[in-house]
């Protein structure tokens, strides 16, 4: 029961943790420069 009850907590934190990057991706914000595209040498699409 307690492995159970642990993989859905991590199943859910995952889930959210997904569900931002997609939220940041949409927004323009890159993973690898955060949104910093003078500061991430080139490799932000908005450069």
């Amino acid at each position: 029961m307690g492995t159970a009850v642990v993989g859905i907590g991590l199943l859910i934190v995952v889930g959210l943790i997904i569900r931002k990057m997609i939220k940041d991706k949409k927004a323009g914000k890159s993973v690898q420069c955060g949104g910093e595209c003078g500061h991430c040498g080139g490799h932000c699409p908005h450069s």
